[in-house]
């Protein structure tokens, strides 16, 4: 049981910095800077300056942690950011005068406390279901921590932490909100440039809560589907009375789900999003920018990430990108780099990943996510690899491919499934996988070269029997062990990718280019383990 509880407060600890913050007009706003607004939410504002001081420490170890030898550094006094502060004995300051000169001048910090609560109305707006988000901009810089937290992730710009100069922090405070609830509102204010000490003091332009309406969650619906049915072995796999489901849409290019306990994990590459879908039917942006953060995102068609899956402790890997690499979200929400070079040039832009039990990682790294994929000026290895990383060394186990995509584990692990995402070479590849991570003997598994249909093959599952799905010309085709075609399940969209979900695992939910699907069938589908705990858990 504790097992299971680690591994729930391991995934709600890389979730996303803070929910995507609505944009356009809200549907109510209350003014935090007026008396008026501040007794609404029932809000008083505290003040007091923070201070520089000197502290023992560690200089950096052999693990690039503190566990060097020791020494003197410095921190900033009071950690005000804590949910249990108490600023009982701190200055209470009026809402019209934040715009007072504060703190000491030069490099000088300060903080900022108030608690809201959410009103019945605010006028004849009822945010009973809304999303609020704060919205404050302080002169220079601001850290924002709500409730105690201050999340962060590699990359970040804005939202909890410095937005910019003289820029806004925008942070969504809930969703779903109730009259009555309470949040802790803690600003961390920065005199800056830091390297150029101004000769003035900090302030607060503005600070307000926006208050928007939750769209209404889209309503599942039943689709229809062909199955083409080409062996009677296919009748246990997919019941004759099954149902194709659509659960979301308006998505550019989904691809890449995960499910995760308690919903279901996608990305959207070509809008460089990572959305959560949750069996109450609503779809959230779970982490933005989530494969690439650069200025010139406009000149890449799929930035974003795409692969996605759960190593042995649930923390989430992910295949990124623009970015071109593989990360992984630690327990503490900060992002570590496990791959983005080998034999010191830079991967194409990894595509899909897996983990086997011992932690090995396995990804496919085609060139889809480069601007002009194979022809890209940008691009530097001489081949589109399939990769192990296994105690820290990368080695290439195959380059028998000119678009590796899908990834799969049989069962038992003993062997890899590959397909090849290639317009004139449609096939699948299996391999033997050896204990130190290497492939061998690998074998033409099927070849779909001469199916009709334009489409190359994309993303690939295994189910607890062996049976082989591949996202191949026309549908979702289904293999048996032996590499038999059973039958395909043909859907109003291709589905790019899929996943096993649900407590029992034989759920399939299908990544399908603007929308999610979903059906149950008669086997349950291989998944990392530590995703069947964390249903397990949250049952």
């Amino acid at each position: 049981m504790l097992r299971r509880f680690l591994l729930v407060a391991a995934l709600a600890a890389v979730g996303p910095a803070r929910a995507q913050v609505p944009t356009g007009p809200p549907h109510a706003s209350v003014d935090l800077g007026t008396d008026e607004g501040a007794q609404l939410v029932q809000g008083t504002w505290r003040y007091a300056d923070a201070k520089v001081v000197e502290v023992d420490f560690r200089a950096v170890g052999a693990d690039n942690k503190p566990s060097g030898a020791p020494n003197r550094t410095y921190d900033v006094v009071p950690h005000a950011g804590v949910a249990d502060f108490d600023d009982s004995r701190w200055e209470t300051i009026a809402p019209t005068t934040l715009a007072a000169r504060r703190s000491t001048g030069k490099v000088c910090f300060n903080w900022y406390r108030i608690a809201v609560t959410v009103p019945e109305r605010i006028g004849n707006f009822d945010p009973t279901g809304a999303t609020v988000a704060f919205e404050i901009t302080v002169d220079d810089y601001a850290e924002v921590w709500v409730d105690g937290k201050l999340p962060r992730e590699l990359g970040q710009v804005g939202q909890d932490l410095v937005a910019g100069w003289n820029a806004p922090n925008r942070v969504v405070l809930g969703r779903d909100v109730r009259p009555g609830q309470r949040f802790q509102v803690v600003v961390f204010g920065i005199n800056g440039p830091i390297s150029d000490a101004p000769s003035n003091y900090i302030w607060v332009r503005n600070a307000k809560l926006d208050f928007y309406q939750t769209p209404r969650a889209f309503a599942p619906r039943t689709v229809p589907v062909e199955v083409v049915r080409l062996d009677p072995a296919l009748d246990a796999i997919v019941p004759r009375d099954a149902k194709l489901e659509k659960l979301a849409e308006g998505f550019r290019f989904v691809e890449g789900p995960i499910w995760v306990g308690d919903g279901l994990l996608f990305s959207d590459p070509n809008a460089n999003m990572i959305y959560k879908w949750t069996p109450d039917n609503r779809v959230v942006v779970w982490r933005e920018r989530s494969g690439y953060q650069g200025t010139d995102v406009a000149r890449y068609g799929q930035p974003g990430s795409n692969g996605l899956t759960l190593d042995a402790e649930g923390r989430l890997v992910v295949a990124e990108h623009g970015n071109r690499r593989i990360s992984r979200l630690e327990k503490d929400g900060t992002q570590t780099i496990l791959a983005d070079r080998f034999d010191g040039k830079r991967l194409n832009s990894p595509n899909d990943v897996v983990v086997r039990s011992d932690g090995a990682i396995y990804f496919s790294d085609p060139p889809f996510g480069l601007p002009q994929f194979h022809a890209d000026p940008g691009k530097e290895l001489p081949h589109e690899g399939v990769y192990c990383l296994r105690k820290g060394k990368l080695a290439l186990v195959s380059r028998d491919f000119t678009g590796p995509n899908g990834l799969a584990f049989s069962p038992d692990e003993k062997h890899l499934y590959v397909c090849n995402w290639d317009e004139k070479k449609k096939f699948v590849m299996r391999y033997d996988v050896r204990p130190d991570g290497a492939l061998a003997n690998g074998k033409l598994f099927f070849d779909m070269t001469q199916a009709p249909g334009a489409e190359a093959l994309d993303g690939l599952k295994v189910d607890a029997r062996g049976n082989v799905y591949v996202s191949g010309p026309g549908g979702l085709w289904i293999l048996s062990a032996a590499g038999k075609h059973l039958g395909t399940i043909v859907g109003p969209e291709l589905a790019a990718n899929f996943a096993w979900g649900d407590a029992d695992g034989r759920t399939l939910y299908m990544t399908a280019r603007t929308g999610l699907y979903r059906m149950r069938l008669g086997v349950a589908g291989v998944r990392p383990e530590v995703a069947l705990a964390l249903t397990a858990a949250r049952r």
